[in-house]
């Protein structure tokens, strides 16, 4: 997403957990066309670290237009082998609050401007999708956070709500545990994934869902709901090679991170 909003002449700020990345992502966004990138390390489940990217922001460009809330990270486990529940709350503290955060510091900005808030949620918000049961459920409290919120603000900043299906991002691609299952749904490039939302965003749409033909899901999910129940047991628990990639792995949840 930065990379396409680069392309479309925009000026970044670019805020990661990980500050070792950053530079090489700011020369390629100028390279594209940005006419001004920063970089700023921060981790958003930290309030302060998001009112200070925010306050960077200003104090650099003078304004704020756009605030894209995509830092995410899951736990993969089915909940019943879980043995260090304690582990699970850091992915509501970044999923749900990083986002959360980033935003109440944002809004004030993003009035004056007129801007717009982007939200990544996923289809994990509305469909159950097994051993991550945890990221689901902080999914589906951004989706109706700012449902709520759009309600509360009205007409101050446009709201888009993106709920992708399964997209080829490095948070797939570092984990097999998070495949597993998910390998039976066609994929998406990141990149085709990331200029739909920048168009969508542009555009001041409520809502994107990418690629378009997961709203069939949703559909099912709602009028047959015992078929899905049996589908997913079947996708994920009871195929052959579904067992055969999780035997041997413990039952400690796995750790994945990305901003």
């Amino acid at each position: 997403m930065a990379y396409e909003y680069a392309r479309r002449g925009a000026c970044l700020v670019l805020v990661d957990i990980r500050e070792d990345g950053l530079g090489r992502v700011v020369d390629k966004a100028r390279q594209l066309g940005s006419p001004d990138a920063i970089a700023v390390q921060a981790d958003v489940s930290n309030a302060q670290d998001c009112k200070r990217f925010i306050e960077a922001t200003v104090d650099h460009f003078g304004r704020l237009d756009h605030l894209v809330n995509n830092a995410g990270t899951y736990k993969a486990s089915l909940f019943v082998e879980v043995d260090h529940i304690s582990a699970y709350p850091p992915v509501m503290d970044t999923n749900f609050w990083g986002t959360v955060f980033g935003t109440h510091y944002a809004v004030p900005h993003l009035r004056n401007s007129k801007g717009k808030i982007i939200v990544i949620a996923s289809i994990a918000g509305w469909y159950p999708i097994p051993r991550i049961s945890t990221y689901n459920a902080s999914k589906a409290a951004l989706i109706i956070y700012y449902e709520t919120l759009r309600t509360e603000i009205g007409r101050d900043v446009g709201i888009t709500i993106v709920t992708p299906g399964v997209i080829n991002t490095e948070m797939i691609q570092s984990s097999s545990a998070f495949k597993v299952g998910l390998d039976a749904f066609p994929m998406e490039s990141a990149e085709e994934c990331a200029k739909a939302i920048v168009k969508s965003a542009c555009r001041s749409d409520k809502y994107l869902v990418e690629p378009s033909w997961v709203r069939v899901l949703y559909l099912f999910k709602v009028f047959c709901p015992e078929i899905v129940e049996y589908f997913n047991r079947w996708v994920f628990n009871t195929r052959p090679e579904t067992k055969m990639k999780f035997n041997g792995i413990s039952s400690q949840p796995l750790d994945q991170k990305a901003d």
